[in-house]
């Protein structure tokens, strides 16, 4: 039964209950944190008020901030303000916490009265071939190397087989980083080229909905070559990639692999998501239907798969004509 919150109770524990209230509903720990700092910025905006209230022009002012006079910390730098995308997640995080308020202590909704802010898509660029293979390429070779008193050489990275394995299960996967990240040697199948990516936060795939993904025979050689060094590389429990002092790789220690080797290979925008834009376009302009491209990737909806395919030059509609049951077996 909905219960009235007292006058008094701060905009900050019910922020804690909500969070709560996710966590026991589920929500991936990396969906919690931005609920957790989206409502921290809230709250630095609005001050600790009592719940109930928070008004429309609140919220209104809110979003104009954002976007106006907001200056984010970056780790990078910079002074670039949010991008449009992000303040349409927090207006949804927003969303989220006022609909739950709503449910839990039968207040008004304030976020009903405001329409979502409008956001551009980023523009998607895939690598191109011959940009993986300057990434294959930097990831086998050191820089040259100039000595005073002999000539100059270049010697073979030592994790040249690790990285070439990642570059190519990324591209034939299009796996997250996340999802990458968490995979464990048994969770690869040599033989067939099934990946099982699991279910729930071990898994790392987003909102923990695991699936199967499929690695082609270039890919599963550079897998097996890279395993084959390993002493624990028959174990199934085993991290499937490991940093230094066999730790495994997580996703930041991945975005700076990446990151690096483009800088070394001279490519701009070069972060592991960008393969996972490529296995989704280069799937589709291969040939490849929307519908088992959005089971592959792991969307819940058709959304983002549709904006591969405007990409691609493919037509959702025609595919669908294509694969409707009831239109093939003339029901």
């Amino acid at each position: 039964m909905n219960r009235r919150p007292p006058s008094f109770l701060p905009l900050s524990k019910a922020a804690v209950g909500f969070l709560q209230y996710k966590t026991a509903e589920g929500l991936s720990p990396n969906t919690l944190k931005r609920y957790q700092q989206f409502l921290r910025l809230w709250l630095e905006f609005a001050g600790d008020v009592p719940l109930n209230r928070i008004k429309p022009d609140d919220l209104r002012s809110f979003l104009i901030w954002l976007r106006n006079d907001y200056q984010p910390q970056r780790i990078a730098g910079g002074d670039q303000p949010l991008a449009s995308k992000t303040i349409h997640s927090i207006y949804m995080c927003l969303s989220v916490f006022y609909t739950w308020a709503n449910r839990e202590f039968d207040l008004p909704n304030p976020i009903k009265a405001i329409p979502a802010p409008k956001f551009e898509m980023a523009q998607i660029e895939p690598f191109s071939k011959e940009e993986v293979e300057a990434l294959l390429k930097a990831s086998e070779y050191c820089e040259e190397v100039q000595p005073s008193n002999r000539r100059k050489f270049i010697m073979r990275r030592a994790t040249a087989k690790r990285d070439q394995a990642v570059i190519l299960t990324l591209l034939d996967t299009g796996l997250r980083a996340s999802e990458l990240s968490a995979l464990r040697v048994g969770d690869v199948d040599q033989k067939t080229g099934r990946v099982q990516v699991r279910h729930g936060v071990p898994g790392g795939a987003k909102g923990g909905k695991g699936r199967t993904v499929f690695l082609g025979k270039a890919t599963r050689r550079a897998v097996w070559r890279y395993l084959t060094e390993r002493e624990d590389g028959e174990d199934a429990e085993a991290p499937l990639f490991l940093v230094k002092y066999d730790r495994p790789m997580n996703k930041n220690a991945l975005r700076l692999l990446i990151v690096h080797l483009g800088k070394k290979a001279g490519i701009q925008h070069c972060h592991p998501h960008r393969f996972r834009h490529t296995f989704a376009i280069t799937y589709l302009r291969s040939g490849g239907d929307v519908f088992t491209l959005q089971a592959l990737l792991g969307h819940s909806t058709l959304d983002m798969v549709q904006h591969y395919a405007r990409i691609a030059e493919i037509d959702v509609e025609q595919a669908h004509k294509r694969a409707s049951p009831a239109d093939n077996w003339r029901l």
